[in-house]
């Protein structure tokens, strides 16, 4: 509060100027307290309210839990900036998304949980029958080899089946499953080959495949739930 008569500095509870002795009236209306200085220069947009809402934009946990962090902590220093900071709408927006997206996140889950099952059977299913179609090129590749080498018979290496076969059967994977050839044999002594056996089996178990595929010369396709390519050879079922 000031003087209005000389301008002193007053308590607010001053009666008496002490400088000029004028008599202070607490309902005159240049008794009144000094209004706080208007902010000098172009006022900022608060950074952190920009990065706040963009967070919130965004919409990628974590970002959502930083929206909300920076949202609040902008809002706190445009109130104490004295008119200095601007960006009040900025945070409250980047608040109000980050808001919603923490809202959203069980729903994603449920989402999730229902999807990624569905996906990873598709993607099984998918990889079993390739793993099928793979097994019956085998058969074809050796009996076209046994065509052209009569002399050696059927052969044990995928790598001699290159040119029958794509590179990545021949290399033994193809489509989350992994193919051998075994069980070569004579019918006589030094003679050719005239048997072998096929086996496909999973890379990874319950995920890029569950059951096991076999065959032999007689081109008979057999299964194992298992994933087991010896049970598969021992007992396993026709496919059908």
């Amino acid at each position: 509060m000031i003087c209005p008569k000389c301008g002193a500095p007053l308590t607010d509870t001053s009666r008496f100027c002490s400088a000029c002795g004028n008599v202070i009236s607490s309902e005159h209306p240049a008794a009144l307290q000094v209004p706080p200085p208007l902010p000098t220069g172009p006022q900022q947009t608060s950074g952190k309210a920009i990065a706040s809402l963009i967070c919130g934009v965004i919409s990628v946990f974590p970002l959502f839990i930083v929206a909300i962090i920076l949202g609040h902590v902008s809002l706190s220093e445009i109130k104490k900036s004295g008119g200095r900071l601007k960006g009040e709408g900025l945070a409250i927006a980047g608040l109000v998304l980050g808001y919603l997206g923490i809202v959203a996140i069980p729903f994603i889950l449920i989402v999730a949980a229902i999807a990624i099952p569905n996906l990873l059977r598709a993607k099984i299913a998918a990889n079993e029958s390739s793993a099928v179609g793979s097994v019956r090129n085998l058969i074809t590749a050796e009996v076209n080899y046994q065509a052209t080498h009569q002399n050696l018979g059927f052969t044990c290496n995928l790598s001699d089946l290159s040119g029958l076969i794509d590179s990545g059967l021949a290399a033994g994977q193809r489509t989350g499953y992994a193919f051998a050839l075994q069980g070569c044999s004579s019918e006589t002594q030094g003679g050719p080959v005239t048997k072998f056996q096929i086996t496909a089996i999973p890379v990874t178990s319950n995920t890029t495949g569950q059951r096991a595929f076999c065959a032999d010369q007689s081109g008979v396709i057999r299964i194992d739930r298992t994933g087991s390519a010896e049970n598969c050879l021992d007992h396993g079922s026709q496919l059908k």
